[in-house]
């Protein structure tokens, strides 16, 4: 297995009709071990950073590789050891959580007996076995969150890309979904996560790369950080150190 599962060099995103890069010369090592954190407030570029290293967007410039694999020549092998959970749930409303899960399988090439047997593990682990066969559109919004985890890790991707995984959820459904995200991380997969949980990410992450305004402004385990800024005692008081008070509203 290579030493770091992402190699990130002077990364740019602009959109079109947009004054400013989103993305501006981002250069990052994942370990291939690690749950990192892309932390930065709203606008920061977390989410067109995660975009384009899942292949949902395309970089203005710059490179990256996902286990060597490098995207324009290998897509179609880096989208099967990748899994992306959306800020928005990728699920289809009106089929059941097991249907759902059937198709996402069936999407990775996961053979129907082992397909299911997975689904059955997953659904117990992740506490909706006995709401299988009801329809995603009358599920909470936990469980829709905890479904949509189940779907983009049937495969067992060596890399899960995670923007916002517990916003909107309960206490008990993010208790649950952490401790299935860190027994995915200890089986052998590499974690990116956004979050706007900085106390949440500080027990959460190995390491931690906070971005604001497209650029990197620091990175380290979160007792680093919090040990780099005077007065710090956790990882909120770093983040405010680093991207300041300002209100980041944005329409």
């Amino acid at each position: 297995m290579a030493e770091n599962s992402i190699e990130i060099r002077n990364l740019y995103k602009k959109y079109k009709n947009s004054d400013e890069f989103s993305v501006n010369d981002i250069s990052l090592d994942i370990g291939s071990n690690e749950i990192y954190g892309i932390l930065g407030p709203n606008g920061a570029g977390k989410t067109t950073l995660i975009s384009m290293l899942s292949g949902l967007i395309q970089p203005t410039s710059g490179h990256f590789t996902i286990h060597g694999w490098s995207p324009q020549k290998n897509n179609s092998t880096i989208k099967q050891i990748i899994g992306i959970v959306p800020q928005e749930y990728a699920l289809y409303p009106t089929l059941t959580a097991k249907e759902n899960l059937m198709f996402f399988g069936s999407l990775y090439g996961l053979k129907h007996k082992t397909l299911h047997n997975s689904i059955d593990t997953a659904l117990e682990r992740m506490g909706l076995s006995k709401f299988a066969d009801k329809k995603i559109e009358q599920f909470s919004g936990g469980m829709k969150r905890r479904c949509n985890l189940i779907a983009a890790t049937l495969h067992q991707p060596k890399v899960l890309f995670l923007d916002e995984p517990t916003v909107g959820v309960d206490v008990q459904s993010k208790k649950v979904i952490i401790d299935y995200l860190q027994e995915l991380n200890h089986a052998g997969t590499c974690i990116i996560y956004t979050s706007h949980h900085l106390s949440e990410a500080e027990e959460f992450c190995t390491k931690i790369a906070i971005i604001d305004g497209g650029k990197i402004h620091a990175v380290g385990t979160p007792a680093d950080l919090i040990n780099r800024v005077p007065h710090a005692e956790n990882l909120e008081d770093v983040f405010i150190s680093l991207t300041g008070k300002e209100l980041r509203d944005v329409v």
